[in-house]
């Protein structure tokens, strides 16, 4: 039986800069309610499952912070919607699609991580979201296209603005795919250029890609 004083995470790797988590969430809604000490579910989230997703990336960013030394007081969110450590100056970036959540923290640059479940649907969306160039390195493989994708999210998320294309704004170089590895990303507005060497793992049921540091 799971102490209810505890996550047992899925997988977390650290360093003295940060570190990344990822999480299977089986634990119910009063589980992950209790592990929270410094916030509330919003009334507004009504639905179990997102519920559970909000529960459980609090609750994994909370056991991150923990690990590389950091007092977690909560969450804030800027005009974005981006997500910042309440009383801490280190960045944070948080993903979940159910029944996985993620997280990434490093003391002073920003991260982007986001994690999905490969679905069909991401080969009806590339031409709205992908190059020409990416389409065509994408092809059809449902796994290839799914890095593309959260790529792009995770570099969004690091980007933390609106306002961009995800097509035209956003650019991941083509790379070989494995189980793991490495790629490049790009934002490239007219008033700023962010290059940034991102990490990817392909697991039996999901893929997770986020900062490399």
């Amino acid at each position: 039986m799971q102490d209810h004083d505890s996550m047992a995470l899925s997988k977390i790797e650290c360093n003295n800069e940060g570190g990344w988590a990822l999480w299977h969430i089986t634990e119910s809604i009063d589980a992950l309610t209790f592990l929270i000490k410094s916030e509330l579910c919003p009334v507004e989230i009504i639905t179990p499952k997102k519920k559970l997703e909000w529960l459980a990336s609090r609750a994994l960013i909370q056991q991150l912070s923990e690990k590389v030394g950091l007092p977690f007081k909560g969450i804030y969110k800027d005009e974005f919607g981006k997500p910042f450590l309440k009383n801490n100056s280190a960045q944070i970036s948080l993903s979940h699609s159910y029944p996985y959540v993620a997280a990434q923290l490093h003391f002073s640059i920003a991260v982007g991580i986001d994690i999905e479940l490969p679905s069909e649907k991401l080969l009806r969306v590339a031409h709205r979201v992908f190059s020409a160039a990416e389409q065509q390195d994408a092809g059809i493989n449902l796994t290839k296209n799914c890095v593309y994708w959260c790529a792009k999210e995770a570099l969004y998320k690091l980007y933390g603005k609106r306002g961009i294309s995800f097509s035209e704004n956003i650019k991941v170089e083509p790379f070989s795919l494995m189980n793991f590895g490495e790629l490049n990303g790009m934002v490239l507005t007219p008033k700023t250029k962010i290059e940034v060497a991102l990490c990817y793992q392909i697991e039996k049921d999901n893929v997770v890609v986020y900062t490399k540091f």
